[in-house]
């Protein structure tokens, strides 16, 4: 078995497949497992860097799929999450999928990955339901968001669908990359867009005029039809969540 050790990958989720892959295959006890851009401890672990493998991360996916299409599930949404140490819970959640084929429900480990897992998926849902788009001058419809969770590879194919017409592009500010659809496939592209977009809304001159103008008359329909006497913050809320507002045209303040 050998003394423990922390696996490093390159903090893709088939990077983390080939670790367990190679985990598995070399019977490695692991005590963390760390993205390289992870500050690495652990006084008493040597460390193993794991190179990504396609063929490898594939033969664990398909493995896990064999087991349980819904445990597959948990584990890519989990994985989004990026809460932290969540790759060795994933890794345990792995080892006892495989070691029995009746899962114990309230075992720590399952019932903690499953709880990420749903508030991934409520994020995602929560996104394809919000999201706004801008027209800018280009022809290209942006949205930019800021999500708890790196949910873009999730909702790519809700807009690819509902939106299979138009070129977008889906900006996320917190994690500094997007995708984009061409009209034929959706490509993930590393950007950074802090010198023309803030606070969620494209800056002006990247907007045509009409896309302008069209947001400054919904905001000033949203704010005449909104009757201070008649506000119900908790219901507002209840129908349109907060954290939705930065999504909203109508929440927002121009740039």
């Amino acid at each position: 078995m050998g003394d423990s050790k922390i696996l490093i990958y390159d903090g893709s989720f088939n990077g983390f497949l080939t670790a367990v892959f190679i985990a598995f295959e070399e019977k490695i006890q692991v005590s963390e497992i760390q993205k390289n851009s992870v500050n690495q401890n652990g006084l008493f672990s040597e460390t193993k860097t794991i190179f990504t493998n396609l063929e490898k991360a594939k033969r664990v996916w398909n493995g896990i799929q064999r087991k349980s299409n819904s445990a597959i599930k948990n584990i890519y949404f989990a994985f989004l999450s990026e809460s932290k140490g969540v790759e060795l819970l994933l890794f345990h959640y792995i080892k006892k999928m495989y070691a029995s084929n009746e899962w114990v429900r309230s075992d720590g480990v399952i019932l903690k990955i499953n709880h990420l897992a749903k508030i991934v998926g409520k994020e995602k849902l929560h996104i394809e339901a919000f999201l706004q788009f801008q027209k800018t001058k280009d022809e290209v419809f942006f949205a930019s968001l800021a999500p708890d969770f790196d949910v873009l590879p999730l909702v790519s194919k809700h807009f690819r669908s509902r939106y299979a017409d138009q070129q977008w592009l889906i900006y996320d500010a917190k994690r500094g990359y997007g995708i984009f659809y061409n009209l034929e496939k959706v490509e993930i592209i590393s950007l950074d867009l802090q010198e023309i977009h803030a606070s969620g809304i494209l800056k002006k001159e990247v907007l045509p005029q009409e896309e302008h103008s069209y947001q400054e008359l919904w905001r000033d329909y949203f704010k005449s039809t909104n009757i201070k006497s008649r506000i119900n913050k908790k219901l507002h809320r209840q129908h349109v969540p907060k954290r939705s507002w930065k999504y909203l045209s109508e929440e927002k303040e121009a740039v």
